[in-house]
This record gives C-alpha cells, structure tokens and sequence, in this order.
C-alpha cells in the first residue's frame, strides 16, 4: 500500500491559516508522511498554494472523486468545526485515516457518528492534540500522573487572544468560538492532569461592548472532578493575548507559561514550587505539527491505535457541550462518570525541529485571524 518509500499521503482539507501557518510547513519535518493534494473551494489557492507545494488541487465538489482515486492514505481535516463531520465521515467509509482538528465536531451528536464510522471501516482517526506530543507537556502530565506533585486539588488557566470578526472564528456561533476553540486546551490538560473525567460543569459568560461577535466572547468555566478536585479556566477572543496554567497538589505546585501555544520560538516552561524552593523547566521549541502529523503516520504504517482516538475527543466534546447548556441555562450541569483506560504516553514526545512559520502577511487568500 505505501510502497518502498514509507510514506503516508496526506490531502490537506481546507487551506486557511492553520493549515497554510502550521501543518503543511510542518510536514516537511516528518520522514514518514507527504502532502499530494489540497481540497479547496478557493480558486486562488488551487492555484498558488497547490503550486508552492507541488500538490494536485481538488475543489470540495471532487472530494469523492479524491477518497476513490487510490493516490491518498489520509486526509488532514482543518475546515471550521461545524464542516468536520461533513469531510471526516466520507474518508473513514472509504477507509481513508483522519487526522481531525479539535475540537472533533461541533455536537456531541457529530463526533459519535464520526467515531461511529472509524469503529465500522476501521480506518485509523486521531484527533489533532500536537500538545499530546510535546515533551514539556508530556512531561508534566507523566509527573502528575507519578503523583509527583502530591495529591492534585486545583488547576487554574486562561487562554485569551484578540480575534478579529471577520474571520470564520468570529461569526460562526458557539461552536465556532472561544470555548471549543481554545477552551479545548486547558480542558484537555486539565483531564490529562488529573487522570479523570469531570462530572460537573459550570460557565458564566460575557459579550463584550462594541465587539461584533454572535457568542460569548469572554467565558469561566468551573469543572468537579472526582475526589474534590477543581478545574477553573477562562478563555476570551477580546482580550490581550495570555496563555498560562497553574496546578497545584499538596507537595508542589506548577505554573505553566506557555502552555499552549506553538511555533518556531515558542518552547513549553514551567515553574515547580515546593518547600525547598523553585525550579525551571524549560523546553526547546519543537515542530508541534510535524510531531503529531509523525505519530500518527507511525500508527498508520505500524497499524497502531493512536492514542488521542476518537474516544478521547469525544471526552472532550461531551463537556464543552455541557458548556454551552450552563451557559445557556445558568445551572451547573451534571456530567455522567465517565473514564479512559489510554493515556498519554510519555513515548509519544518527539523533538521534530520548528518549521519555518510564514506570517500572516504571506498566507494566501486567508482573513487573518488576529483582531
């Protein structure tokens, strides 16, 4: 199937900035995967990206025609979030492997049919957490699950950053906003932290004056997890940029910054207090996209069940739901015990070197995403 090269073939669905800033640089990285197609609907760049990257341009009209061609082993799905399922299911029928942005979908309805059709073709999905596969962040979640730092009781976050309106972010509702969006992060590192599922969820939000966004712009969000441990994060598309999180056990605390970020200058650092003092940890900048993008080539061409599967975006997408209930009724929501035998292992980091990151001003057709 993959010939004396070794390589997975990928089509990139949908060409705007995360794919055009940070996934398709990043493939470059990788010894085990290359990018053979783009499906677009933008003529412009079926043009000059497909030309930059030597790739054959499908407009979304041929995407069935793509699945059926034989010259593709996976597809990298980066449309917004409530188009996911639309490109995920079709590839999994055909037995072609996603690697599927987060958040999985943009209702927990999507994300169980799309998991649906990877149980029954058995093509391999993966849910792109690049920060599953960065060894700062590995290292801290292998540490805390060592108890490392104690028993853990509290983990607080934000995550903000200035988006403009008229980027597909800022207009497209709840499922397209800073919850699934960003909230995504401190949500899954909190769950990865502690080794537990919520099982209750509070939101409070804000609408910014002045601000043309159709949601929530501004968001608090308070989970309970088993043996009274709390998560609290806040994430805003209307504020300076800030990235950060704080767990806190009873032997050592930790504060993160960054913490969730990425790019060529970007390395994960944290700061361990206990008793006896303060120490730093800090990581090299790593090639985040090209890292992830390599694991799951390696499960494909190995036939391995990766780790962050369907099931562990589903997890995630059962409380960002729960989300947006509490913060349309105002009333904490009550989440089933729910559990997860797979973990991150610490084997999944990788040290790919940084890509060269292109700027805003050389994306191509794209409606930056920065207010």
């Amino acid at each position: 199937m993959f010939g004396l090269t070794k390589k997975v073939r990928y089509a990139v669905v949908a060409g705007g900035q995360i794919s055009q800033q940070a996934f398709m640089p990043g493939v470059a990285r990788t010894n085990n995967s290359e990018m053979v197609a783009l499906v677009t609907g933008d003529p412009v760049k079926a043009d000059k990206l497909a030309k930059q990257y030597k790739l054959k341009a499908y407009t979304y009209e041929q995407y069935d025609e793509l699945l059926r061609s034989g010259e593709i082993d996976a597809v990298y799905v980066a449309t917004p979030n409530f188009l996911h399922m639309q490109y995920a299911v079709p590839a999994l029928e055909a037995g072609i492997h996603v690697l599927l942005e987060k958040p999985m979908a943009s209702s927990v309805e999507e994300a169980e049919q799309i998991l649906a059709a990877q149980k029954k073709s058995g093509a391999k999905l993966m849910i792109a957490y690049r920060l599953h596969h960065e060894p700062g962040t590995v290292e801290m979640v292998a540490r805390a699950r060592g108890k490392e730092f104690g028993e853990l009781r509290s983990f607080v976050s934000a995550f903000c950053q200035n988006v403009a309106e008229a980027n597909s972010r800022g207009h497209n509702g709840y499922w397209g906003g800073p919850v699934p969006d960003m909230g995504t992060y401190p949500l899954n590192a909190a769950r990865n932290l502690f080794s537990l599922e919520p099982i209750a969820v509070h939101a409070v939000g804000t609408t910014t004056p002045n601000r043309g966004f159709n949601f929530h712009d501004t968001v608090a969000v308070t989970l309970t997890f088993p043996g009274e441990r709390l998560a609290q994060f806040t994430v805003s598309y209307a504020t300076a940029s800030a990235e950060f999180f704080e767990l806190v056990g009873t032997r050592a605390s930790i504060y993160a910054s960054p913490a969730f970020m990425f790019g060529p200058k970007v390395g994960i650092r944290y700061v361990e207090k206990t008793e006896d003092g303060e120490k730093t940890h800090s990581f090299d900048p790593v090639e985040q996209f090209g890292n992830e993008t390599q694991y799951f080539s390696d499960c494909i061409l190995n036939d391995r069940e990766p780790e962050a599967n369907g099931e562990e975006g589903l997890l995630d997408m059962h409380v960002l739901a729960a989300v947006e209930r509490s913060l349309e009724t105002g009333e904490t929501v009550t989440l089933p015990p729910r559990t997860r035998d797979r973990r991150i292992d610490p084997k999944q980091a990788l040290t790919l070197k940084p890509a060269k990151e292109p700027g805003e001003d050389e994306l191509i057709s794209v409606i930056p995403q920065s207010a």
